[in-house]
């Protein structure tokens, strides 16, 4: 098995933020679609990441608030899962919520250490 990063992008539901019955529905999609992960022993680990944060750039580490990018852009999570290949963490990563809120998945191997 080899591990696989999904970085989650966009959606409009965060679990911070989560204030009505229907986003409360929506993290309790995420949260059963991550334990059955879990059951099958693919679910690695992974997070939600907070909306707020720090943006550092360039050779002179110029410190600024962030994440800059537009909200469909930002990244909001992660998990690391374990798959075959990465068309078998592809394929794992098509059950994901984030679909239902029109966000997008980045499916990125894991550097092997040597």
């Amino acid at each position: 098995m080899e591990k696989f990063m999904f970085l989650f992008r966009g959606g409009d539901t965060h679990i911070s933020t989560a204030n009505s019955q229907a986003a409360m529905d929506i993290i309790q999609t995420w949260n059963d679609w991550m334990q059955g992960l879990a059951e099958k022993g693919i679910l690695a680990g992974g997070d939600a990441l907070q909306v707020s944060g720090k943006h550092v750039k360039g050779s002179k580490k110029v410190v600024s608030d962030g994440p800059y990018a537009e909200g469909n852009e930002m990244v909001g999570g992660y998990l690391i899962v374990n798959a075959k290949d990465i068309n078998d963490a592809v394929e794992i990563s098509k059950g994901c919520p984030i679909f239902k809120e029109d966000g997008s998945l980045e499916v990125r191997p894991i550097q092997k250490q040597n």
